[in-house]
């Protein structure tokens, strides 16, 4: 009975150091994964704006940031991490923070205005355009809320949704999910670790109680002479 509790808890051991090292190498690869995102951000360098207190803004105002905060955790319904979010260091480099900085592209887009310059007349659905210039304001619209025919939405979502904010829109949001999957990675790897671990010392423990089964166990006696000296 001792005999085979301390081979599994061998075995049990054994198993746990390889949960332990699956956990070390899933550690590591997800540090390999941060260090590149590091270095991703400090290539492109954009940070966020605080204050002297520590309050983070936009274009010099708390305000402006709080107004880009509600779209990002109202409208949006993103789970912003305050401790991502550091004053002291403000390169955007985090899940929240590459968050912030997407809802800030959208937010000036979405309340920004267009100027729109008609060469010609021109009538859509039986309103009449005459020939000039209109300021025509995006008014939190998406791509998908204008209407591409119309004479003036149709070019002002062309300009304010150009290629050019889509694809900073979707760079951060590459950002974002990585970080978010670096996360995940190193959740995993610290259940893996943990799992190992408990592995372990449930096989040490088996080892252990063995021992005692072991001690408990009736003696064995070298003849029949040791028995009649026993009393057995």
């Amino acid at each position: 009975m001792a005999k085979r509790l301390k081979q599994l808890g061998i075995v049990l051991i054994v198993i746990g150091l390889v949960f332990v090292v699956g956990g070390g190498f899933a550690y590591s690869m997800t540090q390999d994964g941060y260090h590149s995102l590091q270095k991703f951000s400090e290539a492109q360098n954009v940070t966020l704006s605080y204050n002297e207190e520590g309050q983070l803004t936009d274009r010099g105002t708390v305000e402006g940031a709080q107004a880009i905060m509600d779209l990002l955790k109202n409208d949006w319904g993103y789970p912003v991490v305050d401790s991502e979010m550091d004053p002291n260091d403000p390169l955007v480099n985090t899940g929240s923070e590459y968050m912030f900085q997407m809802a800030t592209v959208t937010y000036h887009i979405l309340n920004g205005t267009q100027t729109v310059v008609l060469a010609e007349d021109t009538e859509y659905n039986g309103e009449f355009f005459a020939a000039g210039t209109y300021e025509v304001p995006v008014d939190g619209r998406y791509w998908t809320d204008f209407d591409r025919r119309h004479p003036l939405e149709g070019p002002a979502r062309n300009q304010a949704w150009s290629g050019t904010a889509h694809g900073i829109v979707g760079e951060l949001g590459v950002g974002t999910v990585t970080h978010s999957t670096l996360k995940m990675g190193m959740g995993l790897a610290a259940i893996v670790a943990g799992l190992g671990a408990s592995t372990i010392l449930a096989g040490a423990g088996l080892i252990w109680a063995a021992g005692g089964v072991q001690s408990k166990e009736a003696p064995e006696f070298a003849d029949e002479e040791d028995k009649e000296l026993s009393g057995v």
